[in-house]
């Protein structure tokens, strides 16, 4: 499993220097899919993994380019920092089956909006 974990942050890391993406998207279906994991433990595992290296490497490479929004970043992390906690309490609040079907709706109206809006 060392290998697959380091596979599934290395593919998270690529795709979110490309696209902004990476715990939601990737970690989470990949440990609740290939890991087995519950969506809970799924979600907590991601935060955690995301809580410090989430992109440092590559914030500095945007940051080095001219392409981060300091105070912008500051605000949205603010309240990623308030927001993480209420929905984290929330989804421990709601059943299992809730937590997957509210997430499948997500991605697929995501995906719908993406698509409409290419």
């Amino acid at each position: 499993m060392t290998l697959f974990y380091l596979a599934v942050g290395l593919a998270a890391g690529v795709l979110a220097g490309i696209f902004g993406i990476g715990g939601g998207i990737i970690i989470v279906p990949a440990l609740v899919f290939f890991a087995r994991m519950s969506p809970r433990t799924a979600i907590g595992t991601s935060l955690t993994a995301l809580l410090l290296p989430a992109g440092a490497l590559g914030v500095y490479a945007y940051w080095r380019a001219g392409n981060v929004d300091v105070k912008a970043a500051l605000l949205v992390a603010f309240g990623m920092f308030l927001g993480a906690y209420g929905g984290a309490t929330l989804a421990e609040m709601i059943s299992e089956v809730s937590l997957r079907r509210a997430f499948a709706v997500l991605l697929v109206a995501m995906g719908a909006r993406l698509w409409m809006t290419a």
